[in-house]
């Protein structure tokens, strides 16, 4: 995974984690809810990029 790309998902997951103690905090289940699902989508992407940075590694090994 580039660098621009761990600093894109780790702001989003920040942002969720913000989102989600302001939802809990001002007692808004549907702010809460969004802070989660940003928090999902940030792990979703960073578990997608690993898996295509596993895929170029086993693509360059067998290429070598």
């Amino acid at each position: 995974m580039g660098l621009g790309d761990k600093i894109e998902n780790a702001a989003e997951d920040a942002k969720g984690k913000a989102k989600e103690g302001f939802g809990k905090a001002t007692n808004d289940e549907q702010t809460e809810a969004e802070g989660k699902l940003d928090q999902q989508k940030a792990e979703a992407k960073g578990k997608v990029e690993d898996a295509k940075d596993a895929l170029a590694g086993k693509y360059n090994e067998a290429t070598e």
